[in-house]
Protein backbone atom coordinates (compact mmCIF):
# COMPACT_ATOMS: atom_id res chain seq x y z
CA UNK A 1 0.00 0.00 0.00
CA UNK A 2 1.40 3.39 -0.76
CA UNK A 3 1.87 5.76 2.12
CA UNK A 4 0.16 9.25 1.73
CA UNK A 5 2.34 12.23 1.37
CA UNK A 6 2.15 14.78 4.05
CA UNK A 7 2.17 17.54 1.33
CA UNK A 8 -1.11 18.96 1.34
CA UNK A 9 -2.75 20.97 -1.94
CA UNK A 10 -5.90 23.31 -2.64
CA UNK A 11 -5.92 21.95 -6.26
CA UNK A 12 -9.52 21.01 -6.21
CA UNK A 13 -10.47 24.29 -4.40
CA UNK A 14 -8.42 26.55 -6.91
CA UNK A 15 -9.79 24.26 -10.15
CA UNK A 16 -13.49 25.09 -8.80
CA UNK A 17 -12.40 28.71 -8.34
CA UNK A 18 -10.94 28.80 -11.91
CA UNK A 19 -14.87 28.23 -13.66
CA UNK A 20 -14.77 24.88 -12.76
CA UNK A 21 -11.75 23.30 -14.35
CA UNK A 22 -12.15 19.73 -14.89
CA UNK A 23 -9.18 17.69 -14.07
CA UNK A 24 -8.44 16.75 -17.34
CA UNK A 25 -8.39 20.49 -18.68
CA UNK A 26 -5.75 21.06 -15.83
CA UNK A 27 -3.54 17.83 -16.92
CA UNK A 28 -3.64 19.53 -20.80
CA UNK A 29 -2.65 22.79 -19.57
CA UNK A 30 -0.09 21.07 -17.41
CA UNK A 31 0.94 18.08 -19.49
CA UNK A 32 0.18 15.39 -17.69
CA UNK A 33 -2.07 12.82 -17.10
CA UNK A 34 -5.42 12.90 -15.67
CA UNK A 35 -4.62 10.05 -13.50
CA UNK A 36 -1.59 12.35 -11.91
CA UNK A 37 -3.69 14.99 -11.44
CA UNK A 38 -6.29 12.68 -9.44
CA UNK A 39 -3.32 11.29 -7.64
CA UNK A 40 -1.55 15.05 -6.55
CA UNK A 41 -5.14 16.38 -6.11
CA UNK A 42 -5.93 12.95 -3.30
CA UNK A 43 -2.48 13.45 -1.56
CA UNK A 44 -1.49 10.48 -3.36
CA UNK A 45 1.92 11.65 -5.22
CA UNK A 46 4.08 14.30 -4.60
CA UNK A 47 4.37 16.33 -8.58
CA UNK A 48 8.08 17.37 -9.20
CA UNK A 49 9.07 20.62 -8.70
CA UNK A 50 8.65 21.26 -12.64
CA UNK A 51 5.40 20.18 -12.12
CA UNK A 52 4.02 22.05 -9.15
CA UNK A 53 5.74 25.30 -10.70
CA UNK A 54 3.44 24.27 -13.61
CA UNK A 55 -0.09 23.96 -11.81
CA UNK A 56 0.74 27.16 -9.81
CA UNK A 57 0.96 28.96 -13.27
CA UNK A 58 -1.85 28.19 -14.52
CA UNK A 59 -3.94 29.59 -11.69
CA UNK A 60 -1.78 32.55 -11.33
CA UNK A 61 -0.70 32.12 -7.79
CA UNK A 62 2.20 31.21 -5.41
CA UNK A 63 3.44 27.49 -4.95
CA UNK A 64 2.49 28.36 -1.58
CA UNK A 65 -1.60 28.61 -2.69
CA UNK A 66 -1.43 25.41 -4.11
CA UNK A 67 1.12 23.60 -2.00
CA UNK A 68 1.51 23.08 1.67
CA UNK A 69 3.94 21.19 3.81
CA UNK A 70 3.54 20.54 7.63
CA UNK A 71 6.24 22.92 9.68
CA UNK A 72 6.72 20.24 12.27
CA UNK A 73 7.27 16.30 12.34
CA UNK A 74 4.44 15.26 14.99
Amino acid sequence: MVKPTKVTNSIRALRFANGEMTQAELADRVGVTRQTVIAIEQGRYSPSLEVAFKIARVFKVPLDDVFQYPDSED
